[in-house]
């Protein structure tokens, strides 16, 4: 536990320093994000808050002692790293969003490569397959989710946050580890980029952080062998998927392409609908996604069957708010 705080803490502290370095970088540069009609920001902002996080993340796991794994380590970091330096490059002059996927799955194999895979099922393709959709879907769900200040910031920290927490209830050195790192360099950014925002993450920031939590639910492992293990990492990360989903399931219902159709379609967008405040529809996300977190620890100490049914409710009330969300917005196009 020592040696997670020391990366939390050194992560935390290089965020915090690195991030106007990011920006005044950004700024002479030119890698901004203009504002526009679909855009919320009035300003030029920013874009290389994703570099200051990667740089803090990278320094902070610098401490790190663990020399069993590192093979898996190097390789979610250079996967990473990988999805990182596409990130600039779209950031920078853009890239289609075929070639960011295609990207996407080539630095996922890297990781399989690394030793690093589910194993639900009684294949070695299905389990490799199914290993480079979560990371393409879970990189992605972070990138979509990174619409409002402060949002896919704060949300990455908390999953981080409950990563560490389950690594450090059942040994998982490697995972505590690239959790801790991730949380304190989170943490470090949101100080500029809560709202209002005087840097972004950008597409460097996003892909990057979604990658590494996407690793880190692969590589957690549980002391108590009767949990139901594949429930835990989903649900940590609920509100990122149920967001895509919704994303999705709106766009699909629009004959619209989900992937290259901007819109505010997003949870955050409609809790703006309903009357809050664009702060408050944030941590009203963060609220939800400390809960799904609360409820994801209490799967690693409950039996099989209560396991399943908390499952159950919780893909019913997905289904429900997606229904309902469906049927009392009419979303309006934006930029993601």
């Amino acid at each position: 536990m020592t040696e997670f705080f020391l990366i939390f803490v050194v992560a935390l502290l290089f965020s915090v320093v690195a991030t106007p370095v990011a920006r005044r970088l950004a700024l002479a540069t030119g890698i901004v994000d203009p504002p526009s009609h679909r855009k919320l920001h009035q300003e030029p902002t920013p874009l290389l808050g994703g570099a200051a996080i990667y740089a803090s993340f990278i320094v902070a796991l610098l401490i790190y002692g663990g020399r069993a794994e590192v093979r898996q380590m190097i390789g979610i970091v250079v996967g990473a790293t990988s999805v990182s330096i596409m990130g600039v490059i779209d950031d920078a002059r853009g890239l289609r969003p075929s070639l960011k996927l295609l990207g996407q799955l080539l630095a996922s194999i890297v990781v399989v490569v690394s030793g690093l895979q589910v194993h639900i099922f009684h294949s070695q393709v299905v389990d490799v397959a199914v290993t480079m959709l979560w990371i393409a879907v879970i990189t992605n769900a972070l990138n979509l989710l990174d619409n409002m200040d402060g949002l896919s910031g704060g949300l990455a920290a908390i999953a981080a946050a409950h990563f560490l927490l389950l690594a450090a209830l059942n040994g998982q050195f490697l995972v505590g580890a690239l959790s801790a790192a991730l949380l304190g360099a989170c943490i470090g950014f949101l100080r500029y980029n809560f709202n209002p925002a005087s840097i972004f993450r950008g597409d460097t920031g996003s892909l990057f952080i979604g990658f590494i939590l996407a690793s880190v639910a692969i590589k957690l492992r549980f002391a108590n062998t009767y949990v139901v293990t594949w429930m835990v990492p989903p649900v940590v990360l609920l509100l990122p998927l149920f967001d895509t989903t919704l994303v999705v399931v709106s766009r699909l219902r629009r004959g619209l392409n989900p992937l290259t159709t901007p819109g505010k379609d997003h949870l955050s967008h409609r809790l703006v609908a309903l009357g809050m405040t664009r702060r408050e529809a944030v941590l009203v996300c963060w609220l939800i996604g400390s809960s799904a977190g609360m409820i994801a620890v209490f799967l690693t100490q409950s039996p099989v069957a209560p396991a399943y049914v908390v499952a159950a409710l919780l893909l019913s009330g997905g289904i429900y708010a997606i229904w309902w969300l469906e049927h009392r917005f009419i979303p309006v196009r934006r930029s993601s």
